[in-house]
């Protein structure tokens, strides 16, 4: 599904060039579950903006689907992205003047989804997330836990092929936490690809593989045991 070959990105401004990623190969199947680790500043959430499609390669090229999108522009880059990946944040991103059905909703509008089919998968994806008795409520009248329900829903809602999760659970406390890790898992065993973004040991025990970043390189590529169970205490 995805494949980067000596994949760099280099910010520059005037006077410094700071290289956040230094020649990164890896290849990611249909259905793994995909845990990135590493110190802050190592380049994880700079890699995760590469593979969804939101910042491009300074060089190398990055493979999507059988195409090489790394010279794509911003709006195929951006239909592309609309059309494929799923994102769940540690802040959730949730709009705060719409509702729960309204958030999860909005990925649909953009992809012009006619409105029966549109409430019928948001109220699918609800119901799947267990979040649907709370569909007419505003995010902040949920706790951290229900916002991130309603985030997983938002990202699931357009049937993507890859769902990237950045520090999913860092805004919750360690019950709601494992809740959303077991949803998570729950998923990679339905066969969705995750790619995860975490500083959590006890999180990347949930991925079938952990990829250890250090200053923008890959240092570790191993399997893990997959779907293990695992607990918060």
């Amino acid at each position: 599904m995805i494949k980067l070959n000596d994949v760099s990105r280099v910010f520059r401004t005037q006077d410094i060039e700071t290289r956040a990623l230094n020649n990164i190969n890896i290849t990611v199947n249909e259905g793994e579950f995909v845990a990135i680790m590493g110190p802050s500043g190592c380049g994880k959430s700079t890699l995760l903006s590469l593979i969804g499609m939101l910042d491009s390669p300074t060089n190398g090229d990055y493979i999507f689907n059988q195409q090489n999108i790394s010279k794509f522009g911003e709006r195929k880059l951006a239909k592309l992205r609309g059309e494929s990946i799923g994102f769940v944040f540690q802040s959730f991103n949730l709009i705060d003047d719409l509702t729960v059905f309204e958030n999860v909703a909005l990925p649909l509008q953009y992809l012009k989804v006619n409105k029966k089919e549109r409430n019928a998968r948001v109220e699918a994806i609800l119901k799947q997330v267990g979040i649907d008795h709370r569909s007419d409520h505003l995010p902040q009248q949920l706790s951290g836990g229900q916002q991130q329900r309603v985030a997983v829903a938002r990202a699931l809602v357009i049937n993507p092929k890859l769902i990237l999760a950045d520090e999913p659970t860092g805004n919750l406390d360690s019950k709601n936490g494992e809740e959303v890790m077991s949803m998570l898992r729950e998923l990679h065993l339905n066969g969705t690809t995750i790619i995860m973004v975490t500083h959590s040991d006890t999180d990347a025990k949930y991925a079938s593989r952990t990829v250890q970043l250090f200053d923008g390189q890959i240092m570790l590529d191993k399997a893990s045991e997959a779907a293990k169970e695992v607990s918060y205490a």
